[in-house]
């Protein structure tokens, strides 16, 4: 009777320690504010977690001061108490733990894989995930090289925007600001409507409307960013001369 009671009770001890365990695993769902502590200061941060129909876990990142705006989540892995997370088309990696009462998160930022930053986020509400729209499949009159260049603040920047198709077949595609030394910035909400182009740049809060001309050789639109509009001209380059 005796060897009864002590295995009752320890099954009853090992019935808590799982059932202490399963509470003490954080949701991450929700709005989360923070900032990362950047070598120029401060940095005000804001995330947005949930799980699609899927189940599957999806979000965004802003960071308003820079121009960061619904910028995608990537790699997203919530193991334990230990979450971590990748911005879409933009070199930084977010690995945190979460409080003991889960709603707070506080890690390090990786950027360009050679800065470290710590970063600390609070949940201050629910998610509310915001993401780009699916591409468009891409049509053979806007695939391939565009350039242009844009005159903002009294500079000229040149720009080099690449659409290709993924392995769907729907639009894909990059943008290399030259003069800037940014290369590979990853477009997002690649809409083709006819003759109308238009996409996101999540990493710098800009976006592009243009339309394509009979000739299929230059594309007129503008810019956005910032609350400021400005022309903004594509065209294919030119083929190389041919060499006598």
């Amino acid at each position: 009777m005796h060897r009864i009671r002590v295995v009752a009770r320890l099954a009853l001890v090992s019935l808590l320690v799982t059932l202490g365990a399963v509470a003490q695993t954080p949701n991450p769902a929700g709005h989360w504010e923070g900032k990362v502590q950047s070598p120029d200061g401060e940095v005000a941060i804001m995330m947005d977690l949930d799980k699609n129909e899927k189940g599957e876990w999806i979000g965004d990142f802003d960071a308003p001061d820079r121009n960061v705006n619904n910028l995608p989540l990537a790699a997203i892995v919530l193991k334990g108490d230990a979450l971590s997370f990748e911005l879409s088309g933009f070199p930084a990696k977010f690995d945190g733990k979460f409080s003991e009462d889960g709603l707070s998160i506080s890690g390090n930022m990786l950027f360009r894989q050679e800065m470290t930053m710590p970063f600390s986020l609070k949940k201050t509400g629910p998610a509310k995930v915001t993401l780009p729209p699916k591409s468009s499949p891409l049509t053979p009159d806007f695939e391939g090289r565009w350039e242009g260049t844009l005159e903002a603040g009294g500079r000229s920047l040149r720009l080099v925007v690449r659409l290709e198709k993924a392995a769907d077949g729907t639009a894909t595609g990059a943008m290399d600001s030259v003069d800037q030394g940014a290369h590979d910035l990853r477009l997002a909400g690649i809409i083709i409507d006819g003759l109308s182009l238009r996409f996101s740049l999540p990493q710098a809060g800009g976006s592009y409307e243009g339309k394509l001309n009979k000739e299929t050789a230059e594309l007129a639109g503008q810019w956005s960013q910032g609350g400021a509009t400005l022309p903004l001209s594509l065209k294919r380059p030119a083929p190389p001369a041919d060499k006598k």
